[in-house]
């Protein structure tokens, strides 16, 4: 199997090449503006906002499945059209599509999201991945949406934000509760679904909930860090709207696939 890794030098994409690499897969990865690629990986540059090079692309590569990771948060194009033009170049050569999408595409609530409820965003990034979602399932419908969480590892963003606050320079949120996945058991699930057959929507997130606050108090038991300089708020007194309450049932994603998607405590207890 030749597979395609859109977002190829992100933190996700870097993991989906490592684990298809081990498993004797050809690995194409493409990247932006950071050539590095993992070990075995053939990187090729690619912008996803120029709809005639991805086609070029996928039509040289001929793969037979493609992940989708490319975002940047405040950028529609690439976020939105990126999507609607990889999802649009895999169906042209008939590949098969696993499309990451994001839990920040819902506003909050008191209860979990399912696989299949709509998306309800109130910033421009949770638009723009609703606006992906609706693309990808326009234009190829047997494709593959993993709507995930917060993404914990070594080397992760959120990891990195914790520790910023533990240091007193950033701020996590109380009232904000999310579902942390681990980027090697997510990676595994996404690679399941290469090899599957599952169309539309899938939640692949943790089965723990957690406040970023809470979240960094766990970073900070795992590492041995102070807390006393640990700068917390609410997404009220943040200012601009964000999401709340946003977890999300796996329930589905778990019966389905084979990997096991650990909870937050287990991978920082």
């Amino acid at each position: 199997m030749t597979l395609l890794v859109v977002g190829a030098s992100g933190f996700l994409g870097a993991e989906v090449c490592r684990q298809a690499v081990a498993a004797g897969r050809r690995v194409v990865g493409t990247y932006h503006s950071n050539p590095n690629a993992a070990p075995g990986v053939e990187a090729r540059r690619l912008d996803v906002t120029d709809r005639a090079a991805v086609r070029a692309l996928l039509t040289g590569v001929r793969p037979d499945a493609v992940v989708a990771t490319p975002y940047r948060y405040d950028d529609w194009r690439v976020t939105a059209d990126g999507a609607a033009h990889v999802a649009y170049a895999a169906a042209q050569v008939g590949a098969r599509l696993v499309h990451l999408s994001s839990d920040a595409l819902h506003a909050g609530r008191p209860t979990p999201y399912r696989d299949d409820d709509v998306p309800t965003p109130i910033h421009a990034y949770g638009a723009a991945k609703a606006a992906a979602e609706t693309a990808v399932r326009a234009i190829d419908p047997a494709a593959a949406l993993v709507r995930t969480s917060l993404i914990l590892g070594e080397g992760s963003k959120q990891i990195q934000l914790c520790r910023d606050a533990l240091a007193g320079r950033a701020v996590l949120f109380t009232d904000e509760l999310r579902c942390p996945v681990d980027v090697s058991d997510l990676a595994a699930a996404v690679l399941e679904l290469v090899s599957g057959d599952h169309a539309g929507l899938l939640n692949v997130a943790g089965p723990e909930a957690v406040s970023r606050a809470e979240l960094g108090l766990l970073v900070a038991r795992r590492f041995g860090l102070d807390t006393a300089a640990l700068k917390t708020t609410t997404t009220t007194a943040a200012g601009p709207p964000r999401p709340t309450d946003v977890r999300l049932d796996s329930s589905r994603a778990a019966g389905l696939l084979r990997t096991r998607l650990r909870g937050v405590t287990e991978l920082l207890g």
